[in-house]
């Protein structure tokens, strides 16, 4: 069976039927993505062939996708990860190393060194576990092969055929073989884990030697994080969150639970929907309701404006809250450790 026809078959039945030895470049979908690379961005067709070729399909990054942990794991889980003893004692040992660096980031770029620290140390383990996919491997399986006749699963071959637009943009830009960039299961790369297009729009060469290398230089990646917060909105200065309680006797609207949009509601709507936020936050603050699975029953917050900011990083409650607690465990532990209050 040839490996279009081959293809098809997979599709009408949404069976995942590649191999690792899979040539995209024979793939249905890649006669259109050739053209418009081509078309649009003036690639040579047969250097598109070529590392399309070149890419092989990864039946382990179908499966992580289909579990994230976010998804997967109860809130007390998923803090077991990310929220660590070692993991804060690294981030207090990258913000001293770095924090000529960090200084300058707060001043240019307004945002909490903390915050930058801590979605380091989230995504990579300040630069740890960077990914060891061959990135153009990771976007092409998910582009040609991660798609079933849900509209959810389009929504996402869509999405990563785009990063796969910008992966081979951004190695024509930075003079790079494509076939050379590493990272994750889902093609984010470096210490801060930018998609293609995140680094082609937030990546900032932050030492001045001409390249935005977020995957070795840490000054490039705090640079670059710090910059993609600023883009999208943090406000200098601001809280992110508030621990709260609900009021005796009220019930609460579970529908509008751990929604990660954009808050329209304030602290004052809240409160009257029977919300006590723990901290004394001013009334008219935009909020929304969070609650998460702890341990031994519920806990519940309040996301401000910034919180949301975080979840424009990972749109997901729990990643957000990750960032927020390791960051105040890092602030914390420099505090009395290092007097950096």
């Amino acid at each position: 069976m040839n490996c279009f026809l081959r293809t098809i078959i997979c599709s009408i039945f949404a069976l995942n039927c590649a191999t690792s030895s899979a040539d995209y470049s024979n793939h249905p979908d890649a006669e259109k993505f050739i053209d418009t690379m081509i078309k649009e961005h003036q690639f040579e067709r047969q250097q598109m062939i070529d590392w399309l070729a070149s890419a092989k399909h990864q039946k382990s990054i179908v499966t992580a996708m289909s579990r994230p942990a976010e998804k997967s794991k109860a809130w007390h889980e998923y803090r077991k990860i990310f929220v660590t003893d070692i993991r804060t004692s690294r981030g207090q040992k990258f913000w001293l190393e770095n924090k000529e660096t960090l200084d300058r980031a707060e001043k240019e770029f307004g945002v909490d060194p903390a915050i930058i620290v801590s979605i380091i140390g989230v995504e990579t383990n300040y630069g740890r576990n960077v990914g060891s996919y061959n990135v153009v491997d990771a976007l092409s399986t998910l582009a040609f092969d991660y798609y079933t006749q849900t509209e959810k699963r389009e929504s996402r071959r869509k999405f990563f055929t785009t990063q796969l637009e910008h992966l081979f943009l951004l190695a024509r830009e930075q003079g790079k073989d494509p076939l050379t960039l590493k990272g994750s299961y889902a093609g984010a790369m470096g210490w801060g884990q930018f998609m293609p297009n995140s680094y082609r729009n937030y990546a900032v060469d932050y030492d001045g030697d001409q390249f935005a290398d977020i995957w070795s230089n840490p000054t490039d990646a705090i640079g670059s994080v710090a910059n993609y917060f600023t883009k999208h909105g943090w406000k200098e200065g601001q809280p992110v969150a508030t621990k709260a309680h609900i009021e005796e006797g009220k019930a609460i609207d579970a529908k509008e639970l751990n929604r990660m949009k954009r808050p329209t509601k304030t602290i004052a709507d809240l409160v009257s929907q029977g919300y006590i936020p723990i901290e004394p936050f001013p009334t008219d603050l935009p909020a929304f309701p969070i609650r998460l699975e702890a341990k031994y029953g519920q806990e519940y917050w309040l996301g401000l404006h910034n919180f949301y900011v975080i979840g424009r990083y990972n749109p997901r409650t729990k990643y957000a809250m990750a960032v927020l607690q390791l960051s105040q465990n890092i602030r914390s532990n420099l505090c009395k450790s290092d007097n950096l209050c």
